[in-house]
Formats: structure tokens, C-alpha cells, sequence
């Protein structure tokens, strides 16, 4: 039994839900997050993800960064060498999701060239009548990034669950083709 360690940097706009999807996570679908807080600078959530088919697990240090832009300098710092990326936005948010591209491209510039794996999660499905942004451009992106795909409702404990899954897949992939590649020096 493996048990890894990855440090996955939570990043998106302020009130897309980064907070309410990491804390509804962690404590399997007890907390809902009524009220909106703002994060200031990073909270760090941490959670032992099973891989699914394996007896192996990833321990996710879940960096939730502050959205605001005030707080842009100090994520430099805590955002050094990330593993993973789960980037957030709000479906009946436009902006939110064109600020993805931004987001993404100050978490990759800590990656020092390294191909980074990651989810991008569109939150708040529950307000299907407000949507704004098209699922399937959204899709479309993510992909055209390298990312995997997700829309959630953390309010209906709809989905919230497998981005944070697939992240530990995709980080656990990574360490199997590294082994691999041990194996085949060896």
C-alpha cells in the first residue's frame, strides 16, 4: 500500500465556491457552508483520497487561496511547486470563467515547465436558471488546457466528490509512470 502526498493548489475568483466545494469534501458531505467568508491569503484543507482500483491513497494539501487580487502576491509564495490544480468557477459567472485563464496561468508559472494535472470545476449547477456559461465551451476548454472537466452543486451534494478524486488518480498516475521509468533504469 502506497500512500502519497500532493499539494493541490484550489484557485478562482472570489464567491465562486472554492471554499464551500474544499469544505464539503473534507468533511463528506456534512458542512455546507451557508455564509460567505472571505478567504484571506490560503487555508489549507488536508485529505487522504483512495485511489479508486488500487489498495494505494493520495493525501490532497488542499491549498483554498484567496480570489481577491489583494492577496495575488502572497499566493506566489505559498503556491511554489504545486502537484495538482483544481480550478474553480461559477457557472452564472462569466467572468469567473474567463478568469480561469488568468488563474491558470499564474498556478503554472510555479511549475518551473512541469506538466501540471488538473481539474476545472464549475460550481453553484444548482442555479441552472442563472447560467451563463455554456457546460459544453466550458468543456471544450478545459480540455484545449489539459484539464479534466467537472460541474458540481456543493448546495446538492451534487458531484462534489470527483474532482478532487480524479486529481488523486491523475497525480497517482504520474508516480506509477515515474516508477516505471525507475524500473526500466534499474
Amino acid at each position: 500500500m502506497v500512500k502519497l502526498a500532493a499539494k493541490c493548489i484550489l484557485a478562482g475568483d472570489p464567491a465562486v465556491g472554492k471554499t464551500a466545494l474544499v469544505q464539503m469534501f473534507r468533511s463528506d458531505g456534512t458542512h455546507f457552508q451557508k455564509n460567505y467568508t472571505l478567504t484571506t491569503g490560503v487555508d489549507l484543507v488536508v485529505k487522504t483520497v483512495p485511489v479508486l482500483d488500487t489498495n494505494d491513497s493520495v493525501e490532497l494539501f488542499i491549498f483554498d487561496s484567496a480570489g481577491k487580487e489583494l492577496f495575488s502576491e502572497m499566493l506566489d509564495k505559498l503556491w511554489e511547486n504545486p502537484n495538482v490544480l483544481c480550478l474553480v468557477y461559477d457557472v452564472t459567472n462569466e467572468q469567473s470563467f474567463i478568469s480561469c485563464t488568468k488563474w491558470l496561468e499564474k498556478v503554472r508559472s510555479q511549475t518551473s515547465g512541469i506538466s501540471l494535472p488538473g481539474v476545472l470545476v464549475g460550481t453553484k449547477t444548482d442555479l441552472a436558471g442563472r447560467q451563463t456559461v455554456d457546460s459544453a465551451q466550458a468543456q471544450v476548454w478545459a480540455l484545449s488546457q489539459g484539464l479534466e472537466f467537472f460541474e458540481t452543486s456543493v448546495k446538492e451534494m451534487d458531484n462534489y466528490e470527483a474532482p478532487f478524486h480524479c486529481l488523486a488518480k491523475q497525480f497517482y498516475q504520474l508516480y506509477r509512470e515515474k516508477v516505471d521509468i525507475f524500473h526500466t533504469l534499474v
